[in-house]
């Protein structure tokens, strides 16, 4: 059954695969809003220093296609209670099946809210979520590449600003060419995971495998797509890229690496520690 909206609570730090599919799998009940826990609140409920900071991690959260809302700073006084901001009047806490209490339950029944536990079996695969074919949409068509290993906000402002040239396909490089291109030990996460981190951003309108090779393992995909433009951040630029796009009649958009406002610079590399 669908309730009116629904909530979860927690500092969603250095936010991964399995704390999106939490978010997909909750917000199929209901419109989802997340009460996200200050820095002080992580060290305070989780004993540790938060690895990136609130306004970071709100920017973040508000990307994520499944969020419906983001109220930041909602401290509860410790993990089995919620802090609800003025106004909002949910009509579920959902938990994952790791975090289920008898003091949760207890909590919800004294506030007259339902309780919802997702079990673990329910958070396993990583869905497309998206209808097959895509309809057209009349905007240009809009193309980027890359390899996504350690997802970040620079990833989401970069996708944010190219969205605002057309409909945005992503293109995530398969696990054998990232090898190729960066050496052993990468990827650290597999390309079927990749592509639904990515694919979980509302800017981005379809995320897929790549399937040829090289600088231009995006090749096949974008005869498939035919783009009016293929975008490149500043590290992405390669000749091979810019020799294909005039070849093919492909506007080439190298942009600036920069972070949204407010927000510090990030790198994958600076992030997975190699």
């Amino acid at each position: 059954m669908t309730v009116r909206s629904v909530v979860v609570s927690g500092g969603f730090d250095d936010l991964r695969s399995a704390q999106v599919r939490f978010l997909e799998e909750a917000a199929k009940l209901g419109p989802l809003h997340v009460l996200l826990w200050s820095d002080a609140a992580i060290g305070r409920l989780e004993g540790r220093k938060p690895k990136f900071p609130e306004a970071e991690r709100q920017y973040v959260l508000r990307a994520i296609r499944y969020v419906h809302g983001v109220s930041p700073r909602c401290d509860p006084a410790g993990p089995d209670c919620l802090s609800l901001p003025e106004g909002l009047r949910p009509g579920a806490w959902v938990v994952e099946e790791a975090g289920d209490s008898d003091a949760k339950r207890a909590y919800c029944r004294g506030q007259g809210l339902q309780y919802r536990v997702l079990r673990s079996a329910d958070l396993q695969g990583f869905s497309d979520g998206l209808p097959q074919p895509l309809p057209e949409s009349g905007r240009q068509r809009v193309l980027v590449t890359g390899c996504y290993d350690w997802f970040h906000s620079g990833h989401v402002r970069f996708f944010e600003e190219v969205s605002a040239l057309g409909d945005l396909y992503v293109i995530v490089g398969h696990d054998a060419n990232i090898k190729l291109l960066k050496g052993e030990g990468h990827p650290l996460f597999p390309d079927h995971e990749r592509r639904y981190l990515v694919q979980s951003v509302r800017y981005v309108r379809q995320a897929l495998i790549s399937t040829g090779h090289g600088w231009l393992d995006a090749e096949p995909e974008i005869r498939r797509i035919k783009p009016h433009i293929y975008a490149v951040n500043e590290d992405g630029d390669r000749p091979e890229k810019r020799q294909y796009c005039q070849a093919h009649g492909i506007e080439y958009r190298v942009l600036q690496r920069l972070p949204k406002q407010g927000l510090p610079q990030r790198q994958s590399k600076d992030l997975r520690g190699f």
